[in-house]
């Protein structure tokens, strides 16, 4: 099994990785999480027009069924935005690929057809390669042109949960940088433990990349995960380079795991309202959709009801927060 879908499919970490990131989580963010009081004091972001959230679910929660039938169930489940990841299991037993890494333009442009016929709209696809790879460059090239004729918006990527090679990073992602903009396509970068394991790590990476197309995708349940960091002063530090969400939430207690947005212990509310008016499109793509405590449903029609949920839950959140700013800014004029 690929690491990406370890990690994004949120399985279970082993507790080696755990403890090789406390040390680097002191050095990034801190010792500890801030207190609440800290937390209240935050600065009012100066606002924009409404952030365009564009609810998504990947395919990836329905990795043990097959894709026609996941991305058919994402349909039913009232998303109008989809996440290509990472593979599904096929009728004749296989764990297939959702787009290899040398398949052709012409044929992600044929399956983001197929999504669009079935009222999906694709918005994010996973690259299924670390930066640093040996093949990293030639992959992450053929993932972008993909996207651009398929006319994905973003390319997703993550470095190795033991650590990352930012001089790497930093020589191919500025390569990349100016294919991505021929393409019409972002190349975004989110937080997989290691030195690249917080918010913050990224965004240095792509501040010094300094290219409008390289930026930071966020995941919130990662961080929480495998440094045990607070992401809510974290996402503080890089909101400004945030161009998408792979959502997921997680738990401390009563037992160590991801799970499904509202279900676990990460403030949904304060997260987004750090890019609630920023002016531009922002996938908030479903990457864990399940929830705590209990078994991964056996059918299909079992992921569908989280997924409902999750669509759910987020659409509150999203509508609340940009609601409440728009009746306050009414009541002051």
């Amino acid at each position: 099994m690929c690491s990406e879908q370890q990690a994004g499919g949120g399985y279970s970490r082993r507790d080696v990785l755990r403890l090789g990131a406390a040390a680097v989580a002191g050095s990034l963010a801190g010792v500890g999480p801030p207190s609440r009081s800290a937390l209240t004091a935050e600065p009012a972001p100066q606002r924009g027009a409404a952030t365009q959230f564009q609810i998504a679910c990947m395919t990836l929660p329905y990795s043990r069924f097959p894709l026609v039938r996941a991305l058919r169930g994402i349909q039913a489940s009232g998303f109008r935005y989809v996440a290509w990841g990472t593979q599904h299991r096929e009728a004749d037993g296989r764990d297939t690929p959702v787009l290899p890494a040398d398949a052709s333009p012409q044929q992600a442009a044929e399956l983001a057809r197929k999504c669009r016929d079935l009222g999906l709209e694709p918005v994010m696809m996973f690259s299924m390669i670390y930066p640093e790879d040996a093949r990293g460059l030639a992959v992450l090239k053929s993932r972008i042109e993909q996207a651009g004729a398929a006319r994905v918006p973003q390319v997703l990527t993550f470095g190795h949960t033991e650590g990352g090679k930012a001089d790497v990073w930093i020589e191919r992602f500025q390569q990349l940088g100016p294919i991505a903009q021929d393409q019409g396509v972002l190349l975004v970068v989110k937080q997989h433990g290691g030195t690249t394991g917080t918010g913050e790590a990224c965004a240095r990476i792509v501040r010094e990349v300094a290219h409008p197309h390289v930026m930071v995708n966020y995941d919130a349940g990662n961080v929480m995960d495998y440094l045990n960091v607070d992401p809510l002063p974290d996402i503080q530090r890089c909101a400004d380079v945030v161009r998408s969400f792979c959502i997921k939430d997680h738990r401390n207690w009563p037992r160590d795991e991801d799970c499904g947005p509202g279900l676990g212990e990460i403030d949904h509310y304060r997260l987004l309202q750090t890019v609630a008016f920023t002016g531009r499109p922002m996938p908030l793509c479903c990457e864990n959709i399940f929830a705590p405590l209990l078994p991964r449903p056996e059918t299909p029609e079992g992921v569908d009801e989280l997924a409902v949920r999750a669509r759910r839950f987020l659409e509150l959140v999203t509508t609340g927060l940009q609601s409440a700013a728009q009746t306050a800014d009414s009541s002051a004029g």
